[in-house]
């Protein structure tokens, strides 16, 4: 059991993955919520009437569509994209952050992840709050003050994209479908949110446009040499307790981290456009060996 828990306290603290600490973060706000919410049922109101936890957690971790309510709970936009309304919800979204997240951080390192995170989160909730207050269809609807979103699909699909983006022609098997390539994985989910706009989960299926918006920006951003969202970098960065000087490569890591030998900027562009017009397995050894590098700079 200690063993365990040890395994677990390195991958979120130290392992520098900032997957972990995500799914950690939803996995323990979901139980939080939802584990009391079934024993006030079983207990308490009966199967027959909603928990009054779950019906609370929503009404103050959720994002309102309507404006009035939203200045009262204006911390929602941060927390909406960590609440979940289901098993099923957090599962997928858990899923495909893990798969498509191991991914981005193989690629561009693990110092991005939250960054992206966030601000795929915020560009969904911006579009949800926009579209509910302009569009006549949503801003003139009586559900108007009760309209809610969360989740962390907008996040998720952000991660999701910027992938696509940067590995468009990287494939992955399917249940049902075989080898498909992410762009096409990328293509289906965006159709699919717009074409589901009219449906019941409107303002889900626009927050997860924000979020792919998110994701494409930032990757082409990146192809540019601009960075976005460096203030998230050092969210959940460990305090490294181990130094390791190797005088044989001619360079030190500490952490995990390079101190010397960080590669050119222009450098960088060239081999990120290479990798988005090729793939990752077009580059050489070299190239692997800078962009590896360039993951791991602070």
């Amino acid at each position: 059991m200690n063993t365990t828990w040890q395994n677990i306290k390195y991958k979120l603290l130290y392992s520098g993955s900032k997957l972990n600490v995500l799914i950690a973060i939803n996995v323990a706000v979901f139980v939080l919520v939802y584990v009391p919410g079934i024993f006030e049922q079983l207990f308490v109101t009966g199967l027959g009437r909603p928990s009054v936890i779950v019906s609370y957690a929503q009404e103050y971790l959720a994002m309102p569509a309507y404006l009035p309510k939203l200045i009262t709970r204006f911390w929602t936009p941060i927390t909406y994209m960590f609440m979940h309304q289901g098993i099923f919800h957090i599962l997928f979204n858990m899923l495909w952050l893990y798969w498509m997240g191991q991914l981005f951080e193989e690629y561009l390192g693990t110092k991005r992840t939250v960054g992206l995170y966030i601000m795929g989160g915020l560009l969904g909730a911006l579009l949800f709050v926009t579209a509910f207050n302009l569009v006549p269809a949503f801003s003139q609807s009586e559900l108007l003050p009760l309209t809610t979103v969360a989740g962390a699909s907008a996040s998720v699909m952000a991660i999701v994209i910027a992938t696509a983006t940067l590995l468009p022609n990287y494939t992955i098997f399917l249940m049902f479908l075989g080898p498909v390539k992410l762009k096409w994985v990328a293509l289906f989910y965006v159709l699919f949110d717009f074409l589901s706009i009219a449906g019941p989960n409107a303002g889900g299926e626009i927050a997860h446009l924000g979020g792919a918006l998110m994701g494409f920006i930032y990757v082409k951003q990146l192809q540019r040499g601009n960075y976005l969202g460096e203030g998230f970098t050092n969210l959940f960065k460990p305090n490294p307790k181990i130094k390791v000087v190797s005088h044989n490569t001619g360079y030190q890591r500490s952490a995990g981290r390079n101190a010397n030998n960080y590669p050119a900027q222009e450098e960088i562009d060239r081999i990120l456009d290479k990798i988005s017009q090729s793939g990752y397995d077009s580059l050489n050894k070299n190239e692997k060996e800078i962009l590896f590098r360039a993951s791991n700079k602070d």
